[in-house]
This record gives structure tokens, sequence and C-alpha cells, in this order.
């Protein structure tokens, strides 16, 4: 079973990174079980509690949990056009201590979304400067950038626009062609 973990950006309770992120989780095939992983309880990341032997709890199973992951989705939003801080914070957190990267060598990629037209655009860029430096090999084609996204769900969260579901269905059956790829 491969496992793929999901980061969404949003700690709104309605977020539309969640909603989109929960339709995209359906459609992976059988073989891939995903797992939305909590970031919104980290601590801001201090290098002192690496360098102390003190980090929090919450690091620790940040860590851990992530270290389980196979491949790694983000969906986020655009704050001031780039990521939101909390999905900084657990790139940060997960890098941590230094030659110990949660992230190393493992599959990704970004579905970036706004409720207006731009759908993200710088995020999803900022997104990918830093995967790159952490070494993940990221989904290129096709690139996922879903404007108006309020327009295109449902009263239930779900994706109604039909063009919009193929499109997401091709855009996972595409990760996951880079993760076997990966993994072989």
């Amino acid at each position: 079973m491969t496992k793929i973990g999901i980061l969404h950006g949003s700690l709104r309770k309605e977020s539309f990174s969640k909603k989109l992120a929960a339709h995209v989780a359906e459609l992976f095939p059988a073989g891939y079980e995903t797992e939305f992983v909590e970031i919104g309880n980290l601590a801001l990341y201090n290098q002192d509690y690496d360098d102390e032997n003190n980090a929090p709890a919450d690091y620790s199973a940040f860590r851990n949990t992530m270290k389980g992951i196979d491949a790694v989705l983000f969906v986020t939003p655009e704050y001031n056009r780039s990521v939101p801080a909390v999905l900084k914070n657990a790139l940060d957190v997960g890098s941590r201590p230094y030659g110990a990267s949660v992230w190393d060598g493992k599959p990704a990629a970004i579905i970036s979304q706004s409720p207006g037209s731009l759908a993200g655009f710088g995020a999803n860029h900022h997104l990918r400067q830093s995967l790159v430096f952490l070494n993940m090999p990221i989904l290129q084609q096709p690139e996922a950038y879903i404007g108006n996204v309020a327009d295109l769900l449902d009263e239930n969260g779900k994706v109604k626009d039909e063009n919009t579901v193929q499109f997401l269905q091709s855009f996972v059956n595409t990760f996951v062609e880079l993760i076997k790829k990966h993994q072989a």
C-alpha cells in the first residue's frame, strides 16, 4: 500500500483547500491510501529546540508521521502571493534537524486554489521553490491552478463541474505515475 500524505494550507473549518483535497483524495486508485496530516498544531519552527534536544512533542509526532508517508499532495490557498505560514512552518519543521529531512526524495504534487481567477499561482510557484530545495520530485504537468473554487463546489463541498473533475482525475493519474517511477 502506497501512502499519500495530504497537507492543506488553510486552517479554516470551511476551508476550500480542505474540501478540494477531500475530493481529490477519493480519486486515487486501489493500492493508494490517503491521510490528511495535521499541521495547524505545530509550534513555529525554532532551531534552538533541535539544537538543545528539546523539540516539542508536536514536532516529533509530525516528523514520525511524515516518515511513514510515501508521497505528498499539497493543496493550498494563496496568502499575499505566497504560501500560508502554517504550510511553510510544516516544511521547516519537517526539514530539520539538518540531515534528517522527512521530505527527501518523496514525490510531491501541488494544487493551488483561490476564490479569485488567479488560482493561487504565486503560492504554487513559491511552494515549488521550497520543494526543489527539499529534494522532492515534483509533478510538473499538468499544473493545477483551481480558480473561482467557490463556484466549483456544491453544498456538500464536492466538485460539481465535470470538466474540473476530469482534470483532477488526470492530475491524480499522472501523480500516481510519478510515484511509481520513484518507487522503482
